[in-house]
């Protein structure tokens, strides 16, 4: 499986902070923002990633991230010329799936919790055997706010409803999805909504009817957030900092997460500690690579 990492569209609801940078370079605590959907996507496995950023943006995710082959995996990237909605995703990134079933994570969303790496790989593996779709929910105290799933017992989606007035649960609909290849044509069949975008509500409606749309539920023990606010921001960085003082281990440090996933070795990591070497994230690196194997 394959892996989108969306990080376009213009960040209006962080203005003046990203007239002349993405949001997701942004800082969530000690690290970029980018980091921690990029390190989600290594945690379910998926070393093969295309990047999709604004043309103005690319360059500095580039520079920030280079090809991936210092992490053991393959970073390619497009541009979006135009925010034109999630959907859009898969249109752009045509030629990079080829044949192969996907994995799309947006830029400014963030997940931790125990379990999530099993979860990760159930909804994937799910896909890449069985086809159709997996989504991720999670229970907010405001649904109204979300695209909301009702959900029978065995994970069978029976409805997604945008921002309802009286939602039928609690269940949001995260920025996580699993796709088999079929979605690469869906997305080319859709027409822009009222708003001018191609909507992911959109797919996973054309899943939903055929019955073929799951959802994977993050219960107690897990976060997701949304950063997509100057608050929920600073309510993720904050969320970051007390979980990272507390225990000592990082959240979205995707040189551990490819160390531990066996993705780079132990000499490898030392090496990518060495130019951080005078910063609190670098010495972080060298412990972990210290550890008893």
């Amino acid at each position: 499986m394959k892996g989108i990492l969306l990080a376009g569209g213009s960040g209006t609801r962080l203005a003046p902070m990203t007239r002349v940078v993405s949001k997701q370079l942004l800082p969530v605590y000690d690290k970029p923002l980018i980091y921690y959907p990029l390190s989600t996507l290594l945690l379910a496995g998926i070393r093969d990633i295309l990047l999709i950023a604004t043309p103005q943006d690319l360059p500095r995710f580039e520079a920030l991230l280079g090809d991936g082959s210092a992490w053991g995996i393959s970073l390619r990237y497009v541009a979006q010329p135009a925010p034109e909605g999630l959907a859009q995703a898969f249109v752009l990134g045509r030629d990079f799936l080829g044949r192969d079933p996907v994995t799309l994570i947006l830029g400014d969303n963030l997940f931790f919790g125990a379990g999530l790496e099993q979860q990760l790989r159930a909804g994937r593996e799910r896909v890449a055997t069985a086809g159709g779709a997996t989504i991720f929910g999670y229970r907010v105290s405001n649904p109204e706010r979300y695209g909301v799933a009702d959900v029978a017992p065995d994970g069978t989606v029976r409805s997604i409803e945008e921002k309802p007035k009286a939602p039928k649960s609690a269940l949001a609909v995260t920025g996580l999805y699993c796709y088999d290849n079929r979605v690469v044509d869906i997305a080319a069949g859709l027409k822009k909504s009222a708003r001018g975008e191609y909507e992911i509500t959109d797919v996973n409606t054309a899943y939903l009817r055929e019955g073929t749309l799951r959802l994977e539920r993050l219960d107690r023990g897990m976060a997701w957030l949304d950063t997509g606010t100057v608050t929920a921001m600073q309510e993720a960085a904050r969320f970051v900092e007390a979980i990272e003082m507390r225990q000592g281990l990082k959240i979205g440090c995707p040189e551990e997460v490819a160390f531990r996933m066996g993705f780079i070795s132990r000499e490898q990591l030392v090496a990518l500690a060495a130019p951080l070497a005078s910063s609190e994230y670098g010495d972080y690196l060298r412990r972990v690579a210290a550890e008893p194997a």
